[in-house]
């Protein structure tokens, strides 16, 4: 009889427990229950609304923005090369005049050794818009064919690549986040068409002593296909090493010279800050 109430005691005292929240332990050694843990929405709070009208607002105005034909930006972006000159960018070697070549149909081509070029005006969180082309005839291959790059920031880097019958490493290739982020679909157009870059931004966030408290993310449309999906910024994008994460504020829209005569082609670039 002793042994059965016994029995009896420890399986009510395991039921009482598993009836109760679950409780976990942080890294510092506070309880946290798993309501703790469960998202609240405080402006969902309170007695349930009973008409349509309760979950109605009229403020804050939304923003009219008129959008872009075919080659044409939004009405509130800032056109950073429209066809017309190099007026906005500058070297980024020594902030000189940027020496790229200004072509007839309204783009530019990177001038093999000149060296990158960068915008005059720096940003922060930004919609970006960018049109590409790698240059026919084929010449090289691998890492040395139609070889560019979209740089966020001036060091965060979207590779530009002609993949089209061109293997490399995958982390290089179109549409990579270079060395850090495979894409998820490999979506060119043939050799010596138009591409196109639809890039959503947030810059990383740093403390007053420079450490980051938040990492950036990058968000990739590929000729209207998702290549990168809202993925975290490791930090820089080297060809050596390891990311770094030096902190920073705004700072320009960067395109690459890889200097082995790429001869890659941009058009139609605007943003819109966020």
């Amino acid at each position: 009889m002793k042994n059965r109430n016994v029995l009896i005691l420890i399986v009510a005292f395991l039921g009482i427990i598993s009836c109760q929240e679950k409780v976990t332990v942080d890294a510092g050694g506070d309880a946290i229950t798993a309501k703790d843990s469960v998202i609240v929405y405080e402006e969902y709070m309170g007695d349930e609304p009973t008409t349509p009208e309760e979950t109605e607002f009229y403020e804050p105005k939304v923003a009219v923005v008129k959008p872009g034909g075919a080659g044409s930006a939004p009405s509130d972006a800032i056109v950073l090369f429209d066809g017309t000159s190099l007026d906005n960018w500058i070297s980024a070697n020594d902030s000189t005049a940027a020496k790229w070549h200004l072509n007839k149909d309204g783009s530019m081509t990177v001038n093999d050794k000149t060296g990158n070029i960068q915008t005059k005006q720096n940003f922060g969180d930004v919609q970006l818009h960018i049109e590409w082309k790698s240059p026919l005839p084929v010449q090289r291959e691998g890492q040395n064919r139609a070889n560019s790059g979209v740089f966020l920031n001036g060091i965060y880097e979207v590779q530009v690549l002609d993949q089209n019958d061109n293997p490399t490493y995958v982390n290089g290739q179109v549409g990579s986040i270079y060395k850090q982020h495979v894409p998820l679909a490999m979506a060119s157009v043939p050799t010596g068409e138009w591409n196109t870059y639809d890039i959503i931004y947030h810059a990383p966030e740093f403390n007053v002593d420079g450490g980051k408290i938040k990492s950036g993310d990058i968000t990739v449309i590929h000729n209207g296909v998702l290549v990168q999906d809202h993925v975290e910024l490791k930090g820089t994008t080297p060809y050596v090493g390891w990311p770094k994460n030096p902190a920073h504020g705004k700072g320009p829209l960067l395109l690459q010279d890889h200097g082995d005569d790429s001869r890659v082609s941009f058009r139609n670039i605007w943003v819109r800050e966020l």
